[in-house]
């Protein structure tokens, strides 16, 4: 639960039942099971403080983590540039707190399926407490431990999300486990990652509609007469790179395959698009 106090400050608690919140005082958590979301509940102290569920926006900032989290700013457009869907066979190469394992989960529902490597054991632990925690049984979801770079098991897939260092040494395994028409999505936090990733897709014929982009997110304040942009944002925090797995060419083809890049299609089109790519016939 969130309890919210008249400062606006959130506090993530777990009730247990027998065991006391502690908040700048104490409150036994039998008081709290059961009343309404949206009631307001007074500590030993004095204090009053809203209680709610969190949405997946107020838990992430909070969540249990050994590593940076995906950040909800960017991951909406995550699920919606990688067109995460339910039933959904979905692989996620590096899990760290599990934060992007949550969306995908709640995204692919009960009838899809989402397959997570990670190399590092402490953030698999982290990750398997948090989802269990924050998300619940989850018995489509598969975490293996290992390097991804040793290759997927699975193949057919319909979405993968890569957060790793060097997405490009990955593009060959990707390549092979997903499905013609599949999304791929690189997140990287540096603008030399960017070059790297989309130099080596567009120089396969495996890949094409690169799209580069980032999410900035600005907060306002409307408090009586003065209405303005909170002086602190969240800017840059990574890139998102999006490609599409296209079909393979037939033995022996030896057309042209540089794939078709997105990015250049926005930097040329007419000012009246609005900067997007117009839609093909």
């Amino acid at each position: 639960m969130i309890f919210i106090d008249r400062k606006g400050r959130r506090y993530l608690k777990t009730l247990h039942a027998g065991k006391k919140i502690l908040i700048r005082g104490e409150l036994l958590a039998d008081l709290i099971v059961g009343i309404d979301e949206g009631s307001r509940v007074k500590f030993s102290g004095g204090e009053t403080f809203v209680v709610l569920r969190p949405t997946y926006a107020d838990l992430i900032p909070l969540l249990p983590r050994a590593a940076q989290v995906i950040y909800p700013k960017d991951t909406g457009p995550l699920l919606i540039w990688g067109d995460v869907f339910p039933g959904a066979t979905v692989i996620e190469g590096g899990t760290g707190a599990g934060a992007l394992t949550i969306a995908l989960l709640r995204a692919v529902g009960p009838a899809g399926r989402v397959i997570s490597y990670e190399i590092r054991e402490d953030f698999a632990a982290v990750a398997k407490r948090n989802v269990a925690t924050y998300f619940g049984d989850a018995p489509n979801w598969t975490l293996k431990l290992g390097d991804l770079y040793d290759g997927f098991d699975e193949t057919g897939v319909d979405r993968m999300f890569l957060d790793l260092p060097e997405p490009s040494r990955a593009l060959d395994l990707a390549a092979r486990a997903l499905r013609p028409g599949a999304v791929l999505v690189c997140y990287v936090p540096t603008a030399i990652q960017i070059k790297d990733t989309v130099d080596a897709l567009q120089a396969r014929a495996e890949f094409a509609e690169v799209e580069t982009f980032e999410t900035l997110l600005r907060h306002w304040q409307v408090k009586g007469m003065s209405v303005r942009p909170f002086f602190r944002m969240v800017a840059h925090s990574a890139f998102i790179i999006v490609a599409r797995r296209m079909a393979d060419l037939p033995a022996g083809d030896s057309q042209n395959t540089a794939a078709p890049n997105l990015d250049e299609s926005v930097e040329d089109a007419p000012e009246d698009s609005g900067g997007e790519p117009e839609p093909a016939d």
